[in-house]
Order: structure tokens, then C-alpha cells, then sequence
């Protein structure tokens, strides 16, 4: 789109020091200003929020799920224990 803006003296001064640092046209500084001021420059686009989905193991009642590791430890010292006696 083709337009003509005024600009008010800071603003066009700062342009052109940033035209300087980066060695950009007017174009391009001006574009990249409008993207950053409009909140449109370096967003990632949107993920979709991750979404946890539950299943049912089977599990009975009393069954502590966070001490399963425990609970082979003992099942494994049980059958070491009547192999020994056995």
C-alpha cells in the first residue's frame, strides 16, 4: 500500500538513526517500527495447549500408582525368599 505520512521531527530522527545503525531503506525501518509497535514482530504463532488425556490402568483400589517400584521390590524379595526355603 502506497501512503504518505507526516512525521513529527523526533520520530523522523530517529528513523534515520536507526536507518543508519542498520543500513536499511526507509521502507524497511519504517515497516519493522509499525511491526514492533503493533505487537506483530518475533510472536511464535500459537500452539495448541498440550492436553493430558486419561486412562484407566486398571488398577485396584489401595494400590499406591507412586510406590510401584517399591511394591516389585517386595513381590521380587518374596519369591527370592521361597526359593531359598522352597
Amino acid at each position: 500500500m502506497r501512503t504518505t505520512l507526516t512525521l513529527e521531527p523526533d520520530v523522523a530522527k530517529r528513523l534515520q538513526m536507526e536507518m543508519r545503525r542498520t543500513g536499511k531503506s526507509l521502507k524497511a525501518t519504517v515497516n519493522e517500527a509499525l511491526r514492533l509497535g503493533l505487537g506483530s514482530r518475533g510472536k511464535a504463532p500459537r500452539v495448541p495447549r498440550f492436553q493430558v488425556e486419561p486412562h484407566s490402568f486398571g488398577f485396584r483400589p489401595g494400590i499406591d500408582l507412586d510406590r510401584l517400584n517399591q511394591l516389585v521390590d517386595e513381590l521380587e524379595a518374596e519369591e527370592a525368599a521361597r526359593k531359598l526355603l522352597g
